[in-house]
C-alpha cells in the first residue's frame, strides 16, 4: 500500500469508529411500498416472550445490527420480549468493545439460553452464563446448518444424524455434550446407534441482513460479502410457523433476475440506511472487492485488510519466527496435497500459511472457501472473516458444509492443545467460561478433510530467537503438547480410521500421527530433539524406527532463499 492508500484507509477506520453505533430505528420508506415494510421498534414488538430466535451472519459481514439494538432498548423500556432462546451459527459478537453485535441483547432476563457455534466474540453472553444467569450451549456450525436445512423441508424434522463429534467432547459417551454452562438444562445432542444425534429449538423467528429489497417485498443478495444463513433459516422459521424478518439497506427497482428471495418468503422488512456490507463498510458503499466475480488485484486486497485488522489491533503483529512457523507450514502444504485442492483456513497461524503460499504464487493453483459460504478468491481475515477477495460465487454455509463433508482436500487449522493420542483441543481456553471459545465449524471441517494440518506454536508464553541459522529456545513458556488435553475437539483415532493424513506443524518441527502414537518427522535446526522437544512436554513423542527424523533446509530462514513448489 502506499502512503495516501494508508492515510485514506485511516481515515475510513476513524469515521467508522466515531459513526459504527449510529442508527434510526424509526425508519421507514414511505407509502409507496409494500405493508410488509416495517420499522425495527415494530420489528422488535413481534417476538413473543419464550420465542427462539436466530441471526444470520459472521463477523462483520452481514451483521443484524438494527434488530439487536432495537430489541435492547425495547426490552430495557418495558421488560419485553424476555426468556428467549438466542441462536446463531457462526461468531456474531463484538469481543465487548464493538457496538450493533449479538452481545446488545446478551442482557439478563432478555435471554435465557444462547445457542451458538463460536462464543469467544460474544462476551456479554459468556458473562451471563458465568454469573449463572444463562444457559450456554454450542453445536458445530455444520451441523447446526444442516439443521437449519431439515427443518426447512417439506416433511421438517428437528434433528440430524451426524458423525461429526464423534469421540469428542460432543460425544455424551466421554464428554458433557452441548452444555457449557452449570445450569444448562437441555441436552441437544443423543448416540443413534453409532452415530450423533443432533437437534436445536424450533425457529420462531428469524433476522438477517440481505443488501437490498425492491418495493414489493423481493429480496436481493447481488453485492454482498456473504449469505451465509439467510435463506435457509427464514424457511425454518416459515415451516414452524414462525416469521422471517429481514433488514435492508435500500430499496433498489425490481430485476426480475436478479431476485434472491421472492417477498412470499418474507414477513417483514427494515429499511436501515447504515447497514454494513461487512465491518466498516456501509452496503450504500459497498467495496466490490468482497462480492463475487470481482476482478480487483487480490494481493491489494489482503493488504489492505492486513492493515486494517492492525489498526484495530484485531490480528496480533507476527515476528520472523511467526514467519518461519508459516513457511514451514505451507511447505509441508505442498508436499502433502497438489494443485486444485479444495482448501479451508482457520483463524490464526492457519492464515500465516495461506500467506506464504500467496507470497510464493500458489493460491491461483488451489480453491479457498470459507465456511460462510465464499468460493474461491482469498479467504479475509480479522474483522472480514467469513468473506474472501474476488470470489468465483457466493453460497449457503450449509451448501459449503456439505463440501467439506464430501469434496475437501486440505483443512488448515489452529490449537491450543495437543496430546499423545493426536487428540486437538482448539475450543477450551481456560477453566472459566469467559475463556470459552467454542468449536465453531472445526469439527465439521476436520471430520471432512482428507489432509489436515494443523498448526500453531509449541508452547505458549515461551520466546525464540534465530541465531546463524538455527532456532533456539531462549525462554521456556507453557507446554500445548500435554498427556491429556482440556477438551477434545478433535479425536485422532477417528481421524485415522477414517484414513486421513494428519500433521502438527510447530515452532520446533513436524509431527505426524501415527498407529502408534504422535512421531517427529521434521525438526527445525538448532531444536535439540531430546532436551528442547521429548524432556520439554508431556505427551508422549516418538521417532520414526531409524531414529532419523529429517532436518529442515536452513534456507528457511531466508525469505528469499526459501523455495515454496508443489512436490
Amino acid at each position: 500500500m502506499t502512503l495516501v492508500e494508508k492515510i485514506k484507509t485511516i481515515g475510513h477506520i476513524i469515521y467508522w469508529r466515531l459513526n459504527w453505533d449510529k442508527k434510526d430505528l424509526d425508519f421507514h420508506p414511505g407509502e409507496t411500498v409494500s405493508s410488509k415494510f416495517i420499522t425495527a421498534r415494530e420489528a422488535a414488538s413481534q417476538i413473543p416472550d419464550g420465542s427462539t430466535c436466530m441471526s444470520s451472519g459472521i463477523a462483520g459481514n452481514a451483521r443484524c445490527s438494527v434488530f439487536f439494538w432495537a430489541i435492547r432498548e425495547l426490552f430495557q423500556k418495558t421488560g419485553y420480549p424476555r426468556d428467549l432462546t438466542w441462536v446463531n451459527i457462526a461468531a456474531q459478537g463484538g469481543r465487548g468493545k464493538v457496538p450493533g453485535t449479538v452481545e446488545e441483547i446478551g442482557l439478563p432476563g432478555l435471554l435465557k439460553c444462547y445457542i451458538t457455534g463460536h462464543h469467544e466474540t460474544a462476551k456479554a453472553q459468556l458473562k451471563l452464563a458465568e454469573e449463572g444467569k444463562l444457559e450456554l450451549h454450542t453445536l458445530p456450525q455444520g451441523v447446526m446448518s444442516f439443521l437449519l436445512e431439515e427443518m426447512g423441508k417439506e416433511n421438517a424434522k428437528d434433528y440430524y444424524i451426524s458423525k461429526v463429534g464423534l469421540n469428542t467432547f460432543f460425544d455424551p459417551r466421554i464428554g458433557g455434550g452441548t452444555a457449557i454452562s452449570a445450569n444448562a438444562k437441555n441436552k441437544f445432542v443423543s448416540m443413534d446407534g453409532d452415530l450423533l444425534r443432533y437437534t436445536i429449538p424450533c425457529i420462531d423467528v428469524a433476522f438477517f441482513c440481505a443488501p437490498y429489497a425492491d418495493s414489493e417485498g423481493n429480496i436481493y443478495f447481488h453485492n454482498a460479502a456473504t449469505i451465509s444463513e439467510n435463506k435457509l433459516s427464514a424457511k425454518a422459521a416459515k415451516a414452524n410457523a414462525g416469521k422471517a424478518i429481514a433488514t435492508v439497506s435500500a430499496i433498489i427497482p425490481k430485476n426480475e433476475m436478479l431476485i434472491s428471495m421472492p417477498a412470499a418468503e418474507i414477513d417483514y422488512i427494515v429499511v436501515h440506511p447504515y447497514n454494513e456490507q461487512t465491518a466498516s463498510i456501509k452496503q450504500k458503499k459497498f467495496w466490490p472487492m468482497f462480492t463475487a466475480g470481482s476482478k480487483e488485484d487480490p494481493i491489494e486486497g489482503i493488504k489492505k485488510i492486513k492493515f486494517i485488522n492492525r489498526f484495530l489491533k484485531i490480528t496480533p503483529v507476527r515476528g520472523e519466527t511467526d514467519h518461519l512457523l508459516g513457511r514451514l507450514g505451507a511447505s509441508v502444504f505442498v508436499k502433502v496435497t497438489g494443485k486444485g485442492s479444495l482448501v479451508n483456513i482457520g483463524v490464526g497461524f492457519p492464515e500465516e500459511v495461506a500467506s506464504q503460499l500467496m507470497q510464493h504464487n500458489l493460491h491461483n493453483d488451489i480453491l479457498f472457501t470459507t465456511e460462510a459460504g465464499s468460493f474461491g478468491g482469498l479467504p479475509a481475515s480479522g474483522v472480514f472473516f467469513g468473506a474472501s477477495i474476488n470470489p468465483q460465487h457466493l453460497e449457503s454455509s450449509t451448501e459449503t458444509f456439505y463440501r467439506y463433508l464430501n469434496e475437501l482436500d486440505v483443512a488448515i487449522l489452529g490449537f491450543l492443545q495437543v496430546d499423545s493420542w493426536g487428540n486437538v483441543n482448539a475450543s477450551k481456553r481456560g477453566r472459566k467460561i469467559t475463556e470459552y471459545v467454542g468449536p465453531g465449524g472445526f469439527p465439521d471441517i476436520a471430520s471432512g478433510a482428507k489432509v489436515v494440518l494443523f498448526v500453531g506454536t509449541w508452547m505458549s508464553g515461551g520466546k525464540f530467537v534465530i541465531k546463524d541459522h538455527r532456532l533456539l529456545v531462549e525462554k521456556k513458556g507453557k507446554t500445548k503438547f500435554v498427556e491429556q488435553v482440556g477438551q477434545v475437539t478433535f479425536n485422532g483415532a477417528e481421524g485415522m480410521k477414517s484414513g486421513k493424513k494428519i500433521f502438527y506443524i510447530t515452532n520446533v518441527g513436524v509431527f505426524t500421527l501415527t498407529e502408534k502414537g504422535l512421531m517427529l518427522i521434521m525438526v527445525m535446526p538448532g531444536i535439540d530433539i531430546e532436551k528442547d522437544i521429548i524432556n520439554a512436554c508431556e505427551a508422549n513423542i516418538i521417532l520414526p524406527y531409524d531414529n532419523k527424523v529429517t532436518v529442515v533446509d536452513a534456507s528457511i530462514f531466508n525469505k528469499d532463499e526459501f523455495i515454496i513448489k508443489w512436490d
